[in-house]
């Protein structure tokens, strides 16, 4: 199983850091302490991490800029603006520059993920991407009310074999604590779009954190609390040893097993 954080990374080059305002430099629409969220719960797993802001460039956007929620407020490629709409640059990015970060980062970040992809399929005959994401609880720019707690995309079902939902969804579930839905406002991003192939043994699924389930606030300085992140810290541990399960005794070809 292989693990993809896009954007909990904070590094800003000084050249681009210099062209944010106010706003833009405060970052505030990071997946705030998502490595350590996750961290240890389980063994054996592949990481790749972007440590560049998704201000730099979204690696969780498709190189092309496409819209992935077509008539929904969203972000681009290389975002303008917050999640709730405020502007984040002095002057922004030309298509030059942006040219250019998609080589530098958002390139080689999935050259990574998808170098890590080949060689776990090759081991195992399948590859599975849990595509780790968190997001502020409440944006009234981009959607209506409260988020659940964890919100599990595999773009309508498309981007993993259903067991592998079924299993997440069980495990949710049997929770009482926390509350999830399955494609609903985030149905997964690029990368789970991109890369999630049931058919070609690439099982993709993502999912979306409210912060509320981890932070102590979910305003800056954004600090992780321990006594809220433990429940979920369980109930991730549960999620992702029912993927692994599943994996192994549903997925992985009998000549592998």
């Amino acid at each position: 199983m292989g693990q993809s954080k896009p954007h909990s990374g904070t590094f800003v080059p000084e050249d681009i850091l210099a062209r944010l305002n106010e706003t833009g430099r405060r970052l505030i629409d990071t997946d705030w302490h998502v490595p350590r969220l996750y961290d240890g719960l389980i063994a054996d797993v592949t990481i790749v991490r972007a440590n560049f802001s998704r201000y730099v460039i979204d690696a969780n956007r498709p190189p092309d800029g496409a819209v992935l929620y077509p008539g929904q407020n969203g972000t681009e490629l290389v975002p303008t603006r917050t999640f709730d709409g405020a502007p984040i640059w002095h002057s922004p990015p030309t298509p030059n520059e942006i040219a250019d970060r998609l080589t530098t980062y958002h390139g080689a970040y999935h050259n990574a993920l998808m170098a890590e992809i080949t060689r776990v399929k090759e081991i195992h005959g399948i590859a599975i991407l849990y595509d780790c994401h968190s997001i502020r609880s409440e944006i009234p720019f981009l959607f209506d009310n409260r988020l659940p707690d964890l919100n599990i995309g595999t773009f309508n079902g498309t981007t993993c074999a259903r067991e592998l939902t079924d299993a997440v969804t069980s495990v949710c579930s049997d929770n009482p604590h926390f509350s999830f839905v399955v494609n609903g406002r985030f149905k997964g991003g690029w990368t789970t779009r991109h890369y999630g192939r049931p058919h070609e043994g690439v099982h993709a699924i993502q999912m979306e954190l409210a912060q509320r389930t981890y932070l102590a606030a979910e305003i800056p300085p954004f600090e992780y609390s321990e006594s809220r992140a433990a429940p979920l810290r369980t109930l991730l541990r549960d999620i992702l040893a029912a993927v692994g399960e599943t994996a192994a005794y549903n997925l992985i070809p009998e000549t592998r097993n």
